[in-house]
């Protein structure tokens, strides 16, 4: 059976037939405090979605001159670059607090695309939504580190 999805804002819109489809085949994952969920420079194909805790994302991880870059907590997700294009992970995330995950292949949304290209589209424009989002964050911080 599988579990119950949390509130998820790049789901939204998405038909209740899509969300089970896409429900049916994430992978839950409870993860102690400290824990690396994923590693900078490694390939990658899922995407994690934060059903509870706090997890946060860095560059240049445990170095002298690591930056974080953001902190996430539920409903947020991490990964998706790796199901947008297929590059090695371009940061680290690591549990801050105990925290459960979610996560899907990519093949998951390859399948979407297939079966229900509208349906794909409004993922995509969700998870392109929230990234530039994140993007204007970033440049507000390096803005006012900058000034």
């Amino acid at each position: 059976m599988s579990p119950e999805p949390p509130f998820i804002p790049i789901f939204e819109g998405l038909n209740k037939e899509t969300l089970n489809h896409l429900w049916k085949q994430v992978e839950k994952v409870e993860l102690p405090a400290g824990t690396v969920i994923v590693r900078e420079g490694e390939p990658g194909n899922r995407l994690y979605l934060v059903g509870s805790g706090f997890v946060r994302v860095c560059k240049r991880f445990d170095q002298s001159d690591e930056v974080e870059l953001a902190a996430l907590t539920e409903g947020d997700f991490f990964g998706e670059m790796c199901i947008l294009e297929t590059l090695p992970r371009a940061a680290t995330v690591q549990a801050v607090t105990e925290t459960t995950v979610f996560s899907m292949s990519s093949s998951v949304f390859f399948n979407l695309h297939e079966k229900a290209p509208g349906q794909y589209a409004i993922l995509v424009l969700n998870i392109a939504r929230d990234l530039s989002r994140r993007l204007r964050a970033l440049d507000e911080a390096f803005t006012a580190l900058h000034h």
